[in-house]
C-alpha cells in the first residue's frame, strides 16, 4: 500500500469488522496488524482499538507507510502491539546474526523497523527458527517481556505447529515420537531412545496427504529443541524433503520443506489468547499436485 486509502461507513459497527469487510482478500491478522500500528484514522483521529464503535458517515482513513518489498526483504508483519511482533520470515534468512553475515537477518531487519517507524532502538529476539525454515515467529519490543515469555515460554506457549513434506510415507499416517536428543562436535543432532542420553524431545505428527514419492505431514511440538523436528523426521524414516543434512536424498523444491505454520499462546501481559497461522507454501502443495 503506497498511497492512504479512505473508506465511508455505511453502516452501524465497529473498527476491525470494518476494517476487515474493506480488505477483503487480506486476513484478519492484517486488519489487526493496522490498528497495531496506528495507521488507521476515524474522522481524523487516531483509533487502535478494535472495537471502537463506528456511525453511519464517518471516514476511514487508513494510513500508507512505506514498508515496501525492499526495506523488509520478504518479511511480513503478521501481529503487532506494544509489547510483541509476529512476523512471517522467508526462507533463506538467518533469525539471529551470525559470524558470516550480521545484516540480511529477521532480527536486524524487525530492528531497523522499529527504529524507524516506532523509534525504539533495540527489540529482543524470543525464539528462533533455522534459516532454512519458514514462517511465523516472535519477538519481544522490551526486555521484560522477552524475559516473561522465556521464563514461562512452557506454560505461555499452547500450541507450536509445523508443516512439513518428507520423503516417502510414514507407515502409521499419525504419531508420537519421544527421543532424548544431543549434538554433536559437527553440529549435528542426534536421537537415542536411552532415557537422559541428551535432552527428552516429543514430536506429534499426521500425514494429511501424499503421492508416491512424498507426504504433506503437519506436526505439533510438546519440546522445542534445536533441530528436532529435522532430527525425529530422519528418526522416523522420513526425512524432510531437501534437508541433506539429516539424510533426505532428493530437493524437488529447492529448498528445506518445513514451515512454522502456527503459533498459539498467552499474550505475557494481556492475558489474551493469540492464534497466528501461516499458509503451507505453495512449493510444498506442488509436490503433491
Amino acid at each position: 500500500m503506497k498511497e492512504n486509502q479512505s473508506f465511508t461507513v455505511k453502516t452501524n459497527t465497529t473498527l476491525l469488522p470494518f476494517l476487515i469487510e474493506c480488505f477483503p482478500k487480506k486476513s484478519r491478522n492484517h486488519a489487526k496488524g493496522l490498528l497495531s500500528r496506528g495507521q488507521i484514522y476515524v474522522d481524523g483521529i487516531k483509533r487502535t482499538h478494535f472495537a471502537y464503535v463506528l456511525k453511519p458517515g464517518q471516514e476511514i482513513t487508513v494510513e500508507a507507510l512505506s514498508l515496501d518489498k525492499a526495506f523488509m526483504q520478504g518479511i511480513s508483519i503478521v501481529f503487532e502491539d506494544s509489547d510483541i511482533i509476529v512476523i512471517d520470515k522467508p526462507c533463506g534468512m538467518l533469525s539471529v546474526a551470525t559470524e558470516k553475515e550480521r545484516e540480511q537477518t529477521a532480527y536486524h531487519i524487525i530492528t531497523d523497523y522499529a527504529d524507524k517507524f516506532h523509534h525504539l532502538k533495540q527489540i529482543f529476539i524470543v525464539h528462533r527458527l533455522d534459516r532454512e525454515t519458514s514462517g511465523i515467529m516472535m519477538f519481544a519490543k522490551n526486555e521484560n517481556i522477552k524475559n516473561l515469555l522465556q521464563e514461562r515460554w512452557d506454560e505461555l506457549v499452547t500450541h507450536r505447529g509445523y508443516t512439513a513434506v518428507v520423503e516417502g510415507i510414514p507407515q502409521k499416517s499419525e504419531g508420537k515420537i519421544i527421543s532424548w536428543l544431543k549434538q554433536t562436535k559437527t553440529l549435528i543432532v542426534y536421537s537415542s531412545k536411552e532415557e537422559g542420553d541428551g535432552q527428552k524431545s516429543i514430536t506429534n505428527y499426521k500425514t494429511v496427504k501424499h503421492n508416491d514419492s512424498h507426504s504433506l505431514i503437519e506436526i505439533s511440538l510438546e519440546t522445542g529443541r534445536k533441530n528436532q523436528i529435522r532430527a525425529h523426521m530422519r528418526e522416523l524414516g522420513h526425512p524432510v524433503s531437501g534437508d541433506k543434512k539429516y539424510g533426505a536424498k532428493t530437493n524437488p523444491a529447492e529448498r528445506l520443506c518445513l514451515h512454522a505454520s502456527r503459533l498459539s499462546f498467552i499474550h505475557p501481559v494481556s492475558g489474551k489468547v493469540m492464534d497466528f497461522c501461516s499458509p503451507v507454501p505453495r512449493s510444498f502443495l506442488k509436490l503433491l499436485s
